[in-house]
């Protein structure tokens, strides 16, 4: 019981530290976009991924804003096969571990919701995968996006914060082990795989605690 303890509360500790640093970059968005406007200054930016917390904040303050959108991130791409598989939280690991055998599977990229998801999935699934997250250092995250790429690894454990920017040629399946909060993350998730006229797949665990994420 001791030990149960002890690591519900280093989680807690941890996410406690997560929703502290949510709420710096949160506080500095607002400062930039508030010094923008009182020099009544034109404020714009181009960006691949902008967060939809952060865009809510920028037209709740902005007067008469402007947001000029290329392509719409609710859309997938019809290359992309995807499945859903309505799975208890005990057995997500014995789902994935399983669906990772499968001969189709030449490399995939899952997705979990936090840092000590990430190393736990690792952990549990016994195999050459590797894990990037923000806890890793510049350099472990480096490596194990080489190991990745090069085949020495065959999974890649990632959270959606660690896997910005990167990109992996030829990914054959995209695994979303815990599912996003927002349909943009899930459509940035899955659009790794089916690039440069390949196909991918997309599969996605869910619970009961997760149903309302399907909404």
């Amino acid at each position: 019981e001791r030990a149960k303890l002890e690591q519900l509360s280093r989680q807690l500790n941890a996410a406690n530290a997560e929703l502290r640093r949510y709420e710096t970059r949160m506080f500095a968005y607002e400062r930039t976009i508030l010094a923008l406007r009182k020099e009544n200054a034109d404020l714009s930016a181009r960006c691949d991924v902008l967060h939809a917390e952060v865009e809510k904040l920028a037209l709740s303050i902005l007067t008469d804003p402007a947001s000029v959108k290329v392509d719409p991130v609710s859309s997938t791409v019809d290359r992309i096969e995807q499945r859903l598989y309505l799975v208890d939280k005990a057995n997500k690991k014995l789902l994935l571990a399983k669906l990772l055998k499968e001969p189709e599977v030449e490399s995939a990229l899952v997705f979990t919701r936090t840092k000590h998801g990430a190393d736990r999935v690792v952990r549990e699934l016994a195999r050459a995968a590797r894990a990037i997250h923000g806890d890793k250092s510049q350099n472990a995250r480096q490596q194990a996006l080489s190991d990745f790429k090069s085949g020495k690894s065959r999974v890649l454990v990632a959270t959606d914060i660690a896997a910005r920017g990167i990109d992996i040629a030829g990914l054959s399946h995209v695994f979303n082990y815990d599912l996003p909060n927002e349909p943009e993350a899930y459509v940035h998730r899955i659009g790794r795989t089916g690039r440069a006229g390949l196909d991918g797949k997309a599969i996605s665990f869910c619970c009961i605690d997760e149903m309302k994420e399907l909404q």
